[in-house]
């Protein structure tokens, strides 16, 4: 599955100024797999350390963290020589080993020709305070899989062509249109976590059986993220994360348009009814990348930060299969594209999606008395409006 991340991957490589590499995004959206590729292919050869399997790989740096004592050290217990000049060493889950993450501060001070990338699902979660490399690492987020990542997994290379050209005035043909329609509809039941994806591409021949397969993955994921939500947050806390993520979808009930409105907060935890008693909670969420939380601005100007409240927001789910898998929608009928005014919330979930995997990552919604605007984003000090 190849993935457009691959591009920046490259082009972080051949910085000549490059600093040690943290790629981010929620459990399952294929980070593990995307750097692995990259080492394989981009480098002589890659070494990775899991710091959740291997548990002696943290001794490792507790004695200091001298760049070249811990390679040395990381030389002989991988049993292999590391190559600073021409190898890569992915430090994976490296939220597990808070001085693993402040050794890259003295590997980018020390040691900058070592190619260095690490992954972490739940970073800012779990670490103290001062341990973080601040100023010394840089930064890429990778989301569940496009719409366009999602046809070139399915080998619709020539459909894929179409939708790239969609932006151009030419109209789009009645017969394409249709064809992209119907695989939008397959995207929004399978979603774009690379398991799913897998189980639908495995089976897509029969299509009942690959989209009970997917929505079997789906709710693995879902139990495994709720699994997550209990390790690191304490059994309360995780049934208040639960509660609140699984109540997403279900506020658009409180709708007629199939518009999403701003997160009413009653009712949602038992004697919660304020933002300051749900804050820490929406946080943990949209930290661990499980929800989209959007501000809602009362005027479409820039900068639009400046027209925030702080307690005014929509919320999404971060991937609109798991979203159908929360909200119990069978695949028949998102298939037959019968499911009332909640079709809006859908289609608003990916387009929100889309403009985050385009790099659009300050999102806002509007809303002055009666009228709103589902999006606005800000380029080069114009805003811009995306009505769905």
């Amino acid at each position: 599955m190849k993935r457009d991340l691959l591009d920046k991957l490259s082009h972080w490589k051949s910085n000549p100024k490059r600093k040690p590499l943290i790629l981010q995004g929620a459990r399952q959206v294929g980070k593990t797999f995307l750097l692995k590729e990259f080492g394989q292919t981009a480098f002589s050869k890659m070494h990775y350390i899991n710091f959740e399997k291997d548990q002696i790989a943290h001794t490792i740096f507790e004695k200091n963290l001298t760049p070249q004592r811990i390679l040395s050290d990381l030389t002989l217990h991988l049993e292999t020589k590391i190559d600073i000049n021409n190898d890569l060493l992915f430090f994976d889950e490296i939220q597990e080993c808070s001085k693993a993450l402040t050794s890259l501060k003295y590997f980018n001070e020390e040691l900058p020709a070592l190619a260095i990338c690490a992954a972490g699902s739940l970073l800012g979660l779990s670490l103290t305070p001062g341990s973080f490399p601040v100023g010394k690492v840089e930064f890429l987020k990778l989301h569940p899989m496009s719409f366009s990542e999602f046809l070139l997994a399915k080998g619709d290379v020539t459909l894929l062509d179409f939708w790239k050209q969609a932006e151009s005035k030419d109209p789009m043909s009645i017969a394409i249109h249709e064809k992209l329609w119907e695989n939008l509809k397959i995207y929004f039941i399978v979603g774009g976590l690379p398991q799913a994806v897998l189980s639908y591409i495995e089976k897509k021949g029969e299509p009942l059986e690959a989209f009970s397969s997917v929505r079997e993955k789906q709710e693995a994921l879902v139990t495994s993220y709720i699994a997550d939500m209990a390790k690191h947050s304490g059994k309360l806390n995780s049934m208040h994360l639960e509660r609140l993520w699984k109540n997403i979808p279900s506020q658009l009930a409180r709708t007629q348009d199939g518009s999403a409105k701003k997160f009413q907060f009653k009712d949602v935890l038992p004697g919660k009814n304020k933002y300051s008693q749900l804050v820490g909670t929406i946080d943990w969420l949209r930290t661990a990348g499980l929800l989209i939380q959007i501000p809602i601005v009362n005027q479409a100007q820039s900068p639009l930060h400046a027209y925030k409240k702080e307690s005014f927001f929509k919320l999404y789910c971060f991937d609109v299969g798991i979203l159908g898998a929360l909200s119990q929608l069978s695949p028949k009928t998102i298939l037959d594209y019968n499911y009332g005014t909640y079709k809006g919330y859908f289609a608003e979930n990916f387009v929100a999606q889309e403009l985050l995997y385009s790099g659009h990552e300050s999102l806002f919604g509007w809303n002055e008395g009666e009228a709103e605007v589902e999006f606005l984003y800000e380029h080069d000090g114009v805003v811009v409006a995306v009505e769905v």
